[in-house]
């Protein structure tokens, strides 16, 4: 669940979207240069010679790089008109748009996106498109998938979804079929089958949960007493060596230098799983190899990742929460190396 993003600017790239007039009207600032961007939940493209992050803010920031050191953020959204579809189907969505992922796949760039409001899973993933990140226009392209509240209403009956529709991230198999694994506490991670316009193929399962169902001691939600104590979030899922490694962050994000976020991870052969960590727990039984934790030192926490083979080689990005920033998230890139038996450590 992501509740604040300390953004600095957001970026210049237009929206096509079809004759709507926009709710939200951003002011043009200039453009600058920083070589600690201040981020939530950033993911990474690489188009010609440049890089792109999006992430989390107001119609989804932008940054570019050259070098991948020095990154120049934008002063526009991507979305300078936040489609009308999105208020319709979440209430109290306005224009803060969160957690988004991007995949090039058959000659388009695909970049879904999470529209909610902090806490509860009356949420929506959208998705945009585009020939080229260059040329700054992207196109509409509707709904990926809604969640509904979840209540209980009278008699003890139940309604809604038990899973929550933000944090996306696309994945495309061996066979060159795309998925979508998304979610955020309820009951966890969850996975689907895309057809060939990005859309929903199949019903979601969950593959992944930070505790077992009826765990007794999973302790208590300190952000929401709608999410459960489901602490699980932001899947990535990455292809490397014959394998599907789920990264999840683990725990409370966005709490400042009060956050506890981590990051975990699980492999399978199967896109679909299961996915077990290094000592064969399975994710969905709330296993998960540790992989990333705050040190105290220069990160109180970290997590909400992302991997990419770029350049010839693996890397890995995410936000950590600052300890001599006063808790500011910022940018993490680190290299990806891996063990003898097929285990990603980071270097």
């Amino acid at each position: 669940m992501k509740k604040i993003l300390i953004t600095t600017a957001v970026m210049a790239v237009t929206l096509n979207i079809s004759a709507q007039e926009p709710r939200h009207q951003w002011h043009q600032r200039e453009p600058f240069q920083t070589d600690a961007p201040m981020v939530h939940d950033p993911v990474m493209a690489k188009e010609g010679d440049t890089y792109y992050i999006y992430a989390t803010g107001n119609g989804i920031q932008q940054m570019t790089s050259k070098d991948r050191h020095t990154w120049t953020v934008m002063p526009q959204p991507v979305m300078t008109v936040i489609p009308g579809w999105t208020a319709d189907s979440v209430p109290g969505f306005r224009s803060h748009v969160w957690a988004p992922d991007i995949i090039r796949w058959h000659g388009r760039w695909w970049l879904a996106y999470s529209c909610s409001t902090f806490g509860k899973n009356g949420s929506a993933i959208g998705l945009l498109s585009s020939r080229s990140l260059a040329a700054n226009l992207w196109k509409d392209e509707g709904c990926i998938v809604c969640s509904h509240d979840r209540k209980t209403g009278g008699q003890g009956r139940t309604t809604g979804d038990n899973w929550n529709a933000i944090d996306p991230n696309f994945v495309v198999d061996e066979t060159d079929t795309p998925w979508l694994v998304w979610g955020s506490f309820w009951d966890g991670i969850q996975l689907a089958r895309l057809d060939t316009t990005m859309h929903l193929a199949s019903a979601p399962v969950t593959i992944a949960r930070r505790y077992s169902p009826g765990d007794a001691n999973a302790p208590e939600n300190p952000t929401s007493r709608f999410a459960g104590r489901n602490a699980i979030e932001a899947p990535f899922i990455f292809h490397h060596g014959g394998y599907y490694y789920l990264f999840v962050s683990w725990d409370y994000c966005c709490r400042g230098a009060k956050s506890n976020y981590r990051v975990a991870v699980g492999r399978s052969k199967h896109v679909g799983g299961p996915y077990l960590d290094r000592s064969g727990k399975d994710m969905l039984l709330g296993g998960g190899t540790l992989f990333l934790e705050g040190d105290k030192k220069e990160w109180e926490a970290a997590g909400h990742c992302a991997a990419y083979t770029l350049d010839g080689e693996d890397i890995f990005i995410c936000h950590g929460y600052s300890t001599t920033r006063n808790g500011a998230a910022i940018l993490i890139q680190r290299t990806i190396n891996w063990t003898a038996d097929g285990w990603p450590e980071l270097r």
